[in-house]
């Protein structure tokens, strides 16, 4: 490669660049490129803890890769963009911007990684590899057609999501449910709040389910209105701990989906980790079906290695 560079800032003819990239790739491999995180993260010019690097080709000003690294408090999330014409064993590309990540993470004091790919295929499993990195989760995206005959019991009761109200009862909620999760157990007052401030973020297509006043459940919905025909997703979904085996998250799950269904969407989507086998069960036993996966690869960096020489 000619130039890889590393941006502290992405300034607006950066975030023109990647966009064009971005959709670029969308297009031919059916699937959103860049995810929701990563987009706040790009177009707010780099938050802290977030680095950006691009790649051209030898005498081409449009971008063939992008590397975005996001520290968080307890790992490293990297997100990769590579043309379509550069996935091969002919381009380095994928490992150009592979290396420097890794090198930048070493120099920075090292730490847990994990980049995520979406429908992965034998080059992305052979560059991870290459790179030093493992195969660590599988995340499936599953279907449903809409509507659903399913009903939610009927004193099963929810109610909409009040922003400036809401927001720290859900934030104690969701991260004790997703403790475990590298993304999602992590979210604080900021990261709602951006959230918030997306053109997609509805209230009223965010539920909640409390029991005698406290916060037991949640769902919070998502319509992606730029595919075609519109989806409806189960964005994020739990239980607190403190009531779970009581079957509150699947009422959960039917009452959502009846919600979407009086919106008038023919599909609804959520992604579920393939090792979550009880979530796994439920979502098959409402009648979601497996579309694609995707794949998050993983390595332990220390502060004075480097996987591999670029």
């Amino acid at each position: 490669m000619d130039s890889i560079e590393i941006k502290r800032r992405v300034g607006e003819r950066d975030i023109s660049a990647i966009l064009r990239l971005a959709k670029e790739i969308e297009l031919a491999d059916l699937h959103k490129a860049l995810e929701d995180h990563t987009w706040l993260d790009l177009v707010q010019g780099g938050r802290k803890g977030v680095l950006g690097l691009t790649a051209h080709a030898p005498g081409q000003s449009q971008l063939a890769g992008y590397l975005q690294i996001s520290k968080g408090s307890q790992s490293w999330a990297l997100e990769l963009l590579i043309h379509p014409q550069f996935r091969n064993e002919k381009t380095e590309v994928g490992q150009d911007l592979l290396n420097a990540g890794i090198r930048e993470i070493s120099r920075q004091g090292g730490g847990h990684l994990h980049l995520w790919i979406a429908k992965p295929t034998a080059y992305f499993d052979s560059l991870a590899e290459s790179a030093g990195l493992v195969r660590g989760r599988d995340l499936l995206q599953m279907r449903l057609p809409l509507p659903t005959e399913l009903k939610p019991d009927v004193s099963f009761k929810a109610r909409n999501f009040i922003v400036g109200e809401d927001e720290d009862d859900w934030l104690a909620v969701n991260n004790r449910a997703f403790a475990w999760h590298p993304e999602q157990g992590d979210w604080h007052l900021d990261t709602i709040v951006e959230r918030e401030a997306e053109p997609w973020f509805d209230p009223s297509g965010f539920f909640l389910h409390h029991i005698d006043g406290k916060l037991a459940a949640f769902c919070w919905t998502k319509i992606h209105s730029d595919h075609e025909p519109a989806l409806g997703e189960i964005y994020v979904i739990a239980t607190d701990p403190a009531y779970a085996g009581r079957g509150i998250g699947r009422q959960m799950c039917i009452y959502a989906l009846c919600q979407l269904s009086k919106l008038g969407l023919s599909q609804a989507m959520l992604y579920v980790d393939s090792g979550n086998l009880s979530a796994l069960k439920l979502y098959e036993e409402l009648g979601f079906k497996i579309d694609h996966l995707d794949r998050a690869y993983t390595a332990d960096i220390s502060s004075s290695e480097q996987i591999c020489s670029s």
